[in-house]
C-alpha cells in the first residue's frame, strides 16, 4: 500500500518504519527540516532499540522522508495523522497539529482519501478531522470522498518494535466497509498468527485509548499508595505484589511499586480523561486520586533522603542512576527524576548523574538550567564521593552492579532503591544500608 505518515515523532517514525518494512512504500511527513534532513542522513531523534537499524535498511526503498507534505499526500491512498497532543493548562490536549494537518490534506486531496488518526486525541476528534477536511473540499469544490478512521498505537517505548510487528491487538474505530477492507490488508501481514484486529466506532476507539492507560496508571498509583500503608504496617509491598498477581483476575503486569510512573503517555492521557468527564458533566473521582497519588510518590524518596540526612542537603552529594523514565529510552518526559533531583539540589545537594542513553536531553533540556549537577561517564564514576546511591530508573546495567565497587566508592554504603530493584535483605547482609518502596 502507498501510505503517508505526518509526525517523525515517536508514534509516526516507529509506526511508518514498521509499515515500510513490510514492503509498503512510506512517506514520513515532518515540517522540522532539520529533522527530516538528519533521518535521511540515518540520524534519530529518538532511541528505541532496533530503530535506527530499521530506519537505515528502509530508507530509501520503501521508506522516504520528507517536508513536503502536499506531495505525499497525492503520492497516497492512506494517510496516518502522527502528530503531538500535548496537554494545554487545563489537561485538554492541544490539537492545533491535528487540525493543522487535516485541513492540508483537505487542500491536497487529488483522489478519494483514507485518513486515520494515530494521534492520541478525545472522543470526537475524528468527526472533527472529517469535517475540516470536508470544508476544504468544498472550498476548491472537488468531489472527492474521504473517511476518517480512529487507530489508536499500543506502543511501549523500550519495546516499540516488536509492539509493533506482534500486537497484542489491533483497534481500528471505522464506519465503512471498505475502510475495514483496507485495515484488514494492512495489517495482515502483523498478524498472520492470530487475529487481533477489532472494529468498532471511532468514538469507542477513541476512548479505548485514553482508558487502555488509565487503567494501568491506576493500577500504579494503587500499588504506590498500598506501598506506604506497608511501610505503616510492617508489611512489603514486594511480597504483597506476588501475593496478589497470582491471582490470574488481576495479573502480574504494572504492579510494582516506586516513585511513580511518567512518560508521553499516562500522565497526559489520565489529564485529558478528566478533562473530559468534566466537559461532559461525568465524575472521574478515581482518575483524580490516581494523577494525585503519582504526583505525590515522585516525592517519597526525597523524604527518604532528608529522614536520613535531615531537611539541609548543603554539603551533601548524592550518586543519581537512572534520568529517563523508564529503560530502554532516552525519553525525559514527566520523567520521576525531574522533580526529584530539582528538590534535592533546592535542598542543596549536588548531584552525580548517569543514565546509558537521556543525559544529553537532561544536559540539553529537562535539568538544563539547574545547578550543581555533574553528569557522571558511567555508574561508579557517579558513586565516587557521593553519601549514597539513588536508583531512578531500572536499566539492566544497574540490575546486578558490583556491590563491592559501591561500598568502595561511596563516602558510606547507603542506597535508596526507587524501583525495589535489589534484594533488601542481602545488601544487609553486605553492610549496605537499605531504603525501598513500601519495603520492610
Amino acid at each position: 500500500m502507498k501510505l503517508c505518515v505526518i509526525g517523525t515523532g515517536y508514534v509516526g517514525l516507529v509506526t511508518g518504519t514498521c509499515f515500510a518494512e513490510m514492503g509498503n512504500t512510506v512517506h514520513c511527513v515532518d515540517l522540522d527540516a532539520e529533522k527530516i534532513a538528519n533521518l535521511q542522513n540515518g540520524i534519530l531523534p529518538i532511541y528505541e532499540p532496533g530503530l535506527e537499524d530499521m530506519v537505515n535498511h528502509c530508507g530509501g526503498k520503501t521508506l522516504f522522508f520528507t517536508t513536503d507534505l502536499g506531495a505525499a499526500i497525492e503520492k497516497s491512498e492512506l494517510v496516518f495523522i502522527a502528530v503531538g497532543t500535548p496537554p494545554g493548562e487545563s489537561g485538554s490536549p492541544n490539537l492545533e497539529q491535528v487540525f493543522g494537518a487535516a485541513r492540508t490534506i483537505g487542500q491536497h486531496m487529488v483522489c478519494d482519501l483514507l485518513v486515520a488518526n494515530k494521534s492520541t486525541v478525545p472522543v470526537g476528534t475524528a468527526d472533527k478531522v472529517r469535517a475540516l477536511i470536508q470544508a476544504e473540499l468544498d472550498k476548491r469544490k472537488v468531489p472527492y470522498k474521504i473517511a476518517v478512521a480512529s487507530n489508536p498505537e499500543f506502543l511501549k517505548e523500550g519495546s516499540a518494535i516488536e509492539d509493533c510487528r506482534r500486537p497484542d491487538r489491533v483497534v481500528v474505530g471505522c464506519e465503512e466497509e471498505h475502510v475495514r477492507e483496507m485495515f484488514t490488508r494492512l495489517y495482515r501481514p502483523f498478524l498472520r498468527s492470530r487475529d487481533r484486529l477489532i472494529f468498532m466506532g471511532t468514538r469507542s476507539a477513541e476512548m479505548t485509548k485514553y482508558a487502555a492507560n488509565a487503567m494501568l496508571a491506576t493500577r500504579i498509583s494503587f500499588m504506590n499508595e498500598l506501598s506506604q500503608l506497608c511501610e505503616k504496617t510492617d508489611a512489603d509491598i514486594e511480597s504483597v505484589r506476588i501475593g496478589i498477581s497470582s491471582d490470574s483476575r488481576i495479573g502480574y503486569s504494572f504492579l510494582y511499586a516506586g516513585i511513580g510512573y511518567g512518560g508521553s503517555c499516562f500522565p497526559k492521557d489520565v489529564q485529558a480523561l478528566i478533562q473530559t468527564a468534566e466537559e461532559y458533566g461525568a465524575s472521574a473521582d478515581i482518575l483524580k486520586q490516581v494523577e494525585a497519588v503519582n504526583l505525590r510518590q515522585k516525592q517519597v524518596i526525597v523524604q527518604k533522603v532528608t529522614d536520613k540526612f535531615g531537611e539541609d542537603l548543603t554539603g551533601r552529594t548524592f550518586a543519581i542512576w537512572g534520568l529517563a523514565f523508564k529503560p530502554n529510552t532516552d525519553d525525559m518526559r514527566e520523567a520521576p527524576s525531574i522533580p526529584i533531583i530539582k528538590e534535592l539540589t533546592r535542598r542543596g545537594a549536588q548531584i552525580q548523574a548517569y543514565d546509558p542513553k537521556a543525559m544529553e536531553k537532561a544536559q540539553s533540556v529537562y535539568l538544563k538550567d539547574l545547578p550543581n549537577i555533574r553528569y557522571a561517564s558511567g555508574k561508579y564514576e557517579a558513586l565516587e564521593g557521593s553519601d549514597a546511591l539513588l536508583l531512578l530508573t531500572e536499566w539492566k546495567e544497574f540490575r546486578s552492579p558490583d556491590f563491592d565497587e559501591i561500598i568502595k566508592r561511596l563516602k558510606q554504603p547507603i542506597l535508596f532503591d526507587g524501583r525495589n530493584q535489589y534484594d533488601a535483605m542481602f545488601l544487609r547482609q553486605l553492610q549496605i544500608e537499605y531504603f525501598g518502596i513500601g519495603r520492610v
